[in-house]
């Protein structure tokens, strides 16, 4: 017997970036499949899918971010239920789709007695039964290979570097502290800028305490941009930007992939000497956490192109010119 079977895409959500999902499907022209979310009386979560995905290509896509009183930990669990619910129905492969990857600064131990749970995570992936994880712009690469299969990692370099090219010429890439000089040079590279260093201190056993200390590089009357992954506190990016005019720059911008914003950031984001704050929408950007100063671009055209690739079998690193390895 010969049977000829025909792929089949399905593209579901959870709860904690819905809009980003269905920005991707525009992208895709594939409708969001029906997850059926919801919560037992208890609180624990319930999933149903409406459709059969017996054999199918599924891409569940869910940021891991805190939205509307539900937790990073609720996003994680959500997004783990609907893989399994996948597994147990037959889908032929499963692709977890992380715009923002929970736990992802958690990737080594800086100190005695510490956890690495960016490779808790991933386990608990692999274990619900995802064939392959694809994420955008990791706090470090290495997590990738904390996956037992492939991992496609996306940047949102094409995004931002499209917006900061407004800038005109005379710009300067920043970059916020020493572990981010890699990532700034690819955009100073991309965007024909010089390049600038913030050096700073972190407290040891401290957490989100550093303090900027000097600049290294010529930063007197001229625009800076500085580039980081993810705003969370905006302690760093408001102290840089602080100490870059000081230093004589004309403007401060900050570019960052995630905008976490969590705790006092929106205050000190608001009061600080930032012209702009440019973000992407990998995080669900409530209203809440909006001001003037900010400016959030998508980034759905680029996952969406990579879930193409992944559907189609072809390369997703050519959408990036092999950026996105480096």
């Amino acid at each position: 017997m010969e049977v000829v079977t025909t792929k089949r895409l399905h593209l579901f959500s959870g709860r904690h970036n819905q809009e980003l999902t269905d920005l991707i499907a525009e992208n895709l022209g594939v409708p969001v499949t029906e997850a059926g979310l919801g919560q037992f009386a208890n609180g624990e979560t319930h999933c149903k899918f409406a459709e059969s995905v017996r054999g199918s290509d599924v891409f569940i896509v869910q940021s891991h971010g805190e939205l509307d009183g539900r937790s990073v930990n609720d996003a994680i669990m959500e997004h783990l239920i609907m893989v399994d619910t996948a597994r147990r129905a037959s889908a032929k492969r499963i692709t977890a789709v992380i715009p923002f990857y929970g736990y992802g600064r958690q990737d080594r131990k800086a100190e005695g007695r510490e956890p690495i749970t960016a490779r808790l995570v991933a386990d608990l992936f692999k274990a619900a039964g995802a064939s392959r994880l694809v994420s955008v712009d990791l706090h470090s690469g290495q997590i990738q290979g904390f996956f037992n299969g492939p991992v496609d990692h996306l940047t949102a370099m094409p995004v931002l570097v499209g917006r900061l090219r407004e800038y005109g010429q005379d710009l300067v890439v920043v970059s916020p502290d020493a572990g981010r000089v890699k990532v700034a040079e690819r955009y100073s590279q991309q965007l024909h800028a010089d390049l600038a260093i913030v050096h700073k201190r972190r407290e040891k056993g401290l957490k989100n305490v550093a303090t900027a200390k000097d600049v290294i590089g010529e930063v007197s009357g001229r625009a800076c941009v500085v580039i980081d992954d993810m705003i969370d506190t905006a302690g760093t990016i408001c102290q840089a930007a602080e100490l870059l005019v000081e230093r004589g720059a004309a403007s401060v911008t900050a570019a960052a992939t995630h905008g976490v914003f969590s705790g006092p950031a929106i205050d000190r984001l608001k009061n600080s000497v930032l012209e702009r704050v440019i973000v992407t929408d990998t995080l669900p950007m409530p209203s809440d956490k909006r001001f003037d100063k900010l400016e959030v671009l998508s980034v759905s055209a680029v996952i969406a192109d990579a879930i193409r690739a992944v559907f189609e079998d072809t390369s997703v690193s050519k959408i990036f010119d092999g950026q996105n390895q480096q």
